[in-house]
């Protein structure tokens, strides 16, 4: 807000300012407490508004929240399941890749299919689920939660409609 200049018929000479645009306005000259909350106002509106807009319904959309899911899937991936599948292959079994074809041949081709493979095993791949039984069947390494294993079997269908585009690696 920039002072054009003092306005001698205010009755508190010192203190009376005619402020830009306020004159244009037709409105009585703006007093200098008046002066400093428009410049509170007009310094606190932008970040005000932007919290509001940052925390209100409208920014958490679902894409966003499906974002932050298939980072963590591929997080997942990257610990957990790259070591046979990288690339959606398998260096254990050729014919049980993660691409669709091989998905649909082998009956593992919904999101359902592939978290119940994931936890339970199945062929020469082990179960990582929390419960998985028989005890030779399940990996002997760290076992994952029911949540890890859905955001692994939705991460895992994504990348397989998508052809297994590459993994970004992140710093984890």
């Amino acid at each position: 807000m920039e002072i054009v200049s003092a306005v001698s018929g205010c009755s508190n000479t010192g203190r009376c300012f005619l402020v830009k645009g306020n004159a244009n306005q037709g409105g009585p000259p703006l007093k200098l407490k008046q002066v400093g909350r428009v410049k509170l106002f007009k310094n606190l509106a932008p970040p005000l508004i932007a919290a509001f807009v940052a925390l209100s319904p409208i920014c958490s959309t679902p894409a966003l929240a499906q974002t932050v899911d298939i980072q963590r899937g591929a997080t997942l991936f990257r610990q957990a399941c790259i070591g046979c599948h990288d690339g959606g292959g398998n260096i254990i079994q050729p014919g049980a890749t993660l691409f669709t074809k091989d998905l649909q041949r082998n009956g593992v081709d919904t999101e359902e299919e592939i978290y119940r493979v994931t936890y339970f095993g199945k062929g020469r791949m082990p179960g990582f689920g929390e419960s998985c039984t028989p005890r030779g069947q399940c990996t002997f390494g760290p076992r994952l939660k029911e949540d890890e294993i859905k955001l692994l079997a939705e991460f895992v269908k994504l990348q397989a409609d998508q052809g297994w585009p590459n993994i970004a690696s992140n710093d984890d």
